[in-house]
Order: structure tokens, then sequence, then C-alpha cells
């Protein structure tokens, strides 16, 4: 196996990603590419990085093509991060979104966690939306949660979390919506309990392909997934992105992320909180 990738095959890798998904894989991410790489030539017996380029990029191979996205994406996640999101939900977008329905008769509510990696996101605005939801049964409530990486999708629909995992999780809300189960070796998991299961569809999305779905959605949560992204594609995925709100939605991005410098026609609400116009 090689021990160093020369530039002009990183710049190869590099153009490959940027066209297929838009992240931009800059001259410091080298090191990092070589090391997943690495796992993707012992798992299918490629000796060079040259080899396993013309592999995946021969049309014969979407499988592995597949599973090299899956291994440049970073997915850190956990219950309820960066919480100010979820709060201002409960507080305030939930509560006027609700009675402004209630006062329609409408009981359709779609959120969308764009780039959901393992789960934690969606299955928290689940949690996080039924507990302002006093008269839920009535409620046509659904989550679509979306990702590039086929490997986080499999353990974000199997719902099973370690106990570590958990902790973030209110008390209340873990005593509600997950069943504690054991294990083999003796660890402690938690499940997602099914009623909460069952509001949530898990599906494979590059957000640089067209979406098939139409929408509207009341939240579109993005959050951490605009740093991978150059200034030109996080705008373009925004104004995309964007087209899917209904009138009034939420459109939310993460905290070290921003919109400004870009051209858009959402509301600026809060740090990293933004909104459709009404």
């Amino acid at each position: 196996m090689e021990n160093d990738m020369p530039n002009s095959l990183f710049q190869q890798f590099s153009q490959l990603v940027y066209e297929q998904c838009g992240i931009n894989l800059h001259e410091g991410k080298k090191a990092l590419l070589q090391a997943r790489l690495n796992k993707r030539l012992r798992l299918t017996g490629i000796d060079s990085y040259g080899e396993y380029f013309k592999f995946i990029t021969s049309g014969a191979n979407p499988g592995e093509f597949i599973n090299f996205l899956d291994s440049i994406s970073t997915n850190l996640t956990y219950f309820f991060r960066e919480n100010q999101h979820f709060d201002f939900m409960s507080r305030v977008a939930l509560p006027e979104l609700l009675a402004e329905k209630r006062k329609e008769n409408d009981t359709r509510l779609r959120i969308w966690s764009a780039g959901c990696s393992s789960g934690e996101e969606p299955y928290s605005l689940a949690m996080c939306v039924l507990s302002c939801l006093q008269d839920g049964a009535k409620w046509d409530f659904r989550i679509l949660a979306t990702d590039i990486s086929t490997r986080m999708l499999e353990t974000a629909s199997r719902g099973l979390y370690s106990e570590e995992k958990v902790q973030k999780v209110p008390p209340p809300l873990r005593q509600a919506h997950f069943r504690k189960v054991g294990s083999e070796n003796g660890s402690i998991y938690f499940q997602i309990a099914p009623p909460v299961k069952r509001l949530i569809t898990f599906s494979r999305l590059n957000l640089k392909d067209p979406y098939p779905f139409k929408g509207p959605f009341d939240f579109i949560f993005c959050r951490n997934v605009m740093i991978y992204f150059d200034k030109k594609t996080q705008e373009e995925l925004v104004n995309k992105m964007a087209a899917y709100l209904s009138p009034g939605g939420y459109f939310c991005v993460g905290h070290s992320e921003s919109l400004t410098g870009l051209a858009h026609k959402l509301t600026y609400v809060q740090p990293a909180i933004y909104r459709n116009k009404i």
C-alpha cells in the first residue's frame, strides 16, 4: 500500500468529490483522505490509490463509489446538539406555528433533517415536537431525514444507542421515548420507541442531486453541513433548499455557520436561524 498520494492524484479525487457532492476537499484534507482511503484499499484488496480511483470512476462499481463517499463524510453528532435551536423551537417557533395551523384547521407538520448522520438530530426533533403537541393524535406530523452516507442511515434506522450516547437526552424524554435493552456483552443500550420511529423516514440523498419530494417543510435543519462546501455551492444549496420551505418556515444552520455573504431571500431571526417570508 502506498505511503503518500501524489498531489496530482489528490486533485483528481478532490475534483471528483466536488463534482459529485459539492464537498470541498482542500489541500489540508489530504492526510484525512489518505487515512479514509487506506481502509477502503484494505477492504477491496486494491494496492494503490491510482488503481482505486480508476475502480470507482469506471462506472462498473456504483456500490463502491457510494462506500467511498461514505468514508469521507464526517459524522459527529449527538442528541440535542446545539440546544439553542430546540429551545427556540419549543419556546417560540412551534407555539406560534401550531396556533396558526389550528386557526386554519391545518394539521400538517413537516420537518426535514438534511445531513441527519446517525439519527440523533431527527429523533431529537421528534421528541421536541411531541413535547409541544398536547393533542398529538390530531396532527399529521412527519420528519424526513436524509444523508449521503448509507452506513450512517443504517445506524439511524436501527435507532439503537449506547448508554453514553443518550446521556444528553433529558431524563423525562429518555423515559418517555426510549426502551432500555441489554446486550450479549452486558452493555446497556437504549432503543427509540416505535411511536417515535414511525414519525421518521430515512432516505439517502446527495444534496446536489434533484430532490425526489415536493415539501413544503415547516422547518429545515441543515446544520454543520455547509462547512464542507465552498461559497458558490453553499449559495446554490441554500436557495435550492429554501424553495422547499413553507411560507414562514424556518431554516437552521450550525452555530459555526452563517448565511452572511450569500445571496438568498431568507430573513435573519437570530444566530444560525433564518425564516422564509410569510
